[in-house]
């Protein structure tokens, strides 16, 4: 019941009662080991495939496998291989800290010697808080308990679900130094965020759902790779009224007097270029700032091509 893969989807379908296909035969597989990233804009089928792997939604049509088990053949084994961090913020105000993990223990049948509860509500910083009510916490605090209670069965798969959302930078940056250290002790971790930046920097593989297909799978430097779009920014000797042109320039922008904004297409031509017809024009270069095409720039590209 082993596979190399912590979760493996072929041709996964969903099709709502009214007609709305969610998912349209997507086939990934997340590698055990890695902080992987799932993302998609709002309505792309994130959500649904996260809740076919809860075994909260049913699948129309193909496989999904967790740890080796597949969800409709092995689910209890499947949800047991499995902790999710879904967005709702979901647990009893009237319970502690302390009470909710060792229910939620219970309910996966984690016996009372080999419960963590103290080690995870540590672990979250939450260890003063073990006994007040969970109503009383900040929302920062209850969806670091959330991954706590997800984490209760040690599973070997995390999943986090918008995990950061209105969560401050200190908390969030806690709660990265708490799943880097899952991820090190060998958790592996499936991501969805709106944080672009978060993605590029946590996720050693990103996939993206558009319209409930699969639009890219890559390793995260390879993906950051494929934008070709590269913006320089060029002070010149002395102020313009009107903005050069040159066949290599994708867009040119004046920004103030003497700064120009210059787009350029890196498969075609090279920087050395672009400064080259600048200086064609007559102007002097004084200063040079370039930037460098992040995941961001990937993501809204492979979108946009995805819904022409």
């Amino acid at each position: 019941m082993t596979t190399e893969a912590a979760i493996s989807i072929q041709s996964l379908s969903k099709t709502y009662a009214g007609g709305k296909q969610a998912l349209d035969a997507v086939t990934f597989d997340v590698p055990r080991g890695q902080i992987f990233g799932l993302l998609g804009p709002n309505g792309a089928g994130k959500s649904t495939l996260i809740n076919i792997l809860a075994g909260l939604v049913n699948k129309t049509g193909g496989t999904a496998s967790i740890w080796g088990f597949d969800i409709a053949e092995h689910p209890r084994n499947a949800k047991a291989s499995i902790g999710i961090v879904n967005q709702e913020i979901l647990f009893d105000p009237f319970f502690t800290p302390f009470e909710t993990l060792e229910i939620q223990a219970g309910l996966y049948g984690v016996a009372k010697p080999q419960r963590r509860t103290m080690e995870l509500l540590r672990a979250v910083h939450l260890e003063d808080k073990a006994n007040a009510y969970a109503r009383t916490l900040s929302g920062g605090m209850k969806r670091r308990l959330m991954v706590a209670k997800a984490m209760v069965h040690a599973p070997p798969v995390l999943v986090l679900d918008e995990p950061t959302a209105g969560v401050d930078i200190e908390l969030r940056q806690q709660l990265w130094t708490y799943v880097r250290s899952l991820n090190a002790a060998g958790v592996t971790v499936v991501l969805t965020t709106h944080y672009l930046e978060e993605a590029e920097e946590l996720c050693d593989r990103i996939a993206i759902i558009n319209h409930g297909k699969l639009i890219a799978n890559e390793p995260t430097r390879d993906l950051v790779g494929m934008a070709q779009e590269k913006i320089v920014a060029v002070t010149v000797d002395r102020d313009l009224t009107v903005a050069p042109v040159a066949a290599c320039f994708e867009k040119i922008v004046l920004k103030g007097d003497r700064v120009l904004e210059i787009t350029y297409h890196k498969g075609r031509v090279n920087a050395g270029e672009v400064l080259a017809a600048v200086q064609a024009d007559g102007l002097g270069i004084v200063d040079v700032t370039t930037k460098e095409a992040d995941l961001e720039d990937v993501f809204l590209n492979l979108t946009r091509a995805a819904n022409a």
